[in-house]
Order: structure tokens, then C-alpha cells, then sequence
């Protein structure tokens, strides 16, 4: 019997929306076969910030438990799943000094040829979503590894029409993750995890 396809998600949540596309990520993956590691990236902002708005401090109470991303994360895993918000068009300070930590295993052409993909979220739905995730992608080049977008690869991808990884607009918290960000979401974790399990046993994607 095969070793499963090991995944790691590793995403930056303020008020909750990456946290549940992040979980539904990692059921889908493990509905495909992997075994999965859903892991948090710390928490900067001061916690008056955190306390100041009551969604934001709703999510950290409701994923505590949850651990927080390591690099010994990033060694274990065949494919790493990101997930951000945007921020001004970019990657989420938390997520990004998560990954500034793994020089070290960069040096080491540690962090190469696993399969990486992306997931984000905005207020609005021209709010910086294909910026982020191809801002997000850069460092994947850097790492020497192999990116695996879900593209419009099933027709339900047109549905959130965005190639680059699935996105959800979520208004301001006023909408909350639906069934096309869910699908979009299993659509990209069942090809990550395909995409990955061909590489680790040497058999073809078809």
C-alpha cells in the first residue's frame, strides 16, 4: 500500500474566512487520500487590535487549538497550501514572516520540488486577490518548487474565476464562504494532492 500524499495548510486568518477555506481545504484533501496538517501562522498585531474588533477576536478564541505553523511543517509535507487575505494587494505580514523564517531550509534546498499552491480572500471583488496569490508565487519560484494552480481545469472554476487558486469575497464579513468558494476549494485540494501523489511515486497526473 502507498504512503499517503503528506500536505501541509498553513494560513494567516484575522476574522475567520481563510480559517474555514483553510479547514475545508484540508477535508478535501483528506477525502482525497492525503494525510493533512492544518497549522496557523502566529499572530503579530498587538492583542488591543485583536480585541478591538469582535470578529477578529472571535476567531482567535475559536482557533487556538489549532497549532501554529513550524518549519519542521514545510520538511514534512510532499505540498504546502498557503492561505492569506490580501493586504493592499499583497500577502498578510503574519503569513510572510512565516516564511522568512525558512531561509534556513531554503539554504538547504529543503524547501524544492514539493508542490505549492494558494488560497486568499478581500472585502470586495477587485481587491487585490490575483495580486496577492502571484505575489505569493514569487517566493514559491524562490523555493525551487513546483506550483500547481487549479487554472479553470473543471467548470466549476469559472464559477469564482479565478485561476490562480481559489478566493472569496467575503464583504466586509457580510458574506460568508459559500458553496462556490467551498467547491472552488476541493476542486484545487483534489488536484494539489493528484498533482503531488504522481510526483512522490514517479506515476502520471491521468
Amino acid at each position: 500500500m502507498s504512503t499517503p500524499t503528506k500536505l501541509a495548510v498553513i494560513y494567516y486568518s484575522a476574522t475567520g474566512t481563510i480559517a474555514e477555506i483553510a479547514k475545508e481545504i484540508g477535508h478535501a484533501a483528506e477525502q482525497a487520500g492525503a494525510e493533512v496538517r492544518l497549522r496557523r501562522a502566529a499572530e503579530l498585531a498587538p492583542q488591543e487590535a485583536i480585541d478591538s474588533n469582535p470578529a477578529w477576536a472571535a476567531n482567535a478564541a475559536a482557533t487556538a487549538d489549532i497549532p501554529l505553523a513550524t518549519p519542521d511543517d514545510m520538511v514534512w509535507a510532499d505540498a504546502v497550501i498557503f492561505g492569506s487575505p490580501t493586504r493592499y494587494g499583497n500577502v498578510a505580514s503574519q503569513l510572510k514572516q512565516f516564511i522568512d523564517t525558512l531561509g534556513g531550509l531554503w539554504a538547504e534546498g529543503k524547501l524544492a520540488d514539493k508542490v505549492y499552491s494558494g488560497f486568499t480572500s478581500s472585502a470586495t471583488s477587485h481587491g487585490g486577490q490575483e495580486s496577492t496569490l502571484l505575489a505569493l508565487y514569487n517566493t514559491v519560484h524562490h523555493f525551487g518548487g513546483i506550483l500547481v494552480a487549479p487554472g479553470y481545469t473543471d467548470p466549476a472554476k469559472f464559477g469564482d474565476g479565478n485561476p490562480y487558486g481559489t478566493s472569496h469575497v467575503d464583504a466586509q464579513g457580510n458574506n460568508p464562504v459559500d458553496d462556490t468558494t467551498r467547491t472552488a476549494a476541493r476542486i484545487q485540494a483534489e488536484r494539489v494532492v493528484k498533482v503531488a501523489t504522481a510526483l512522490t511515486s514517479g506515476g502520471a497526473t491521468d
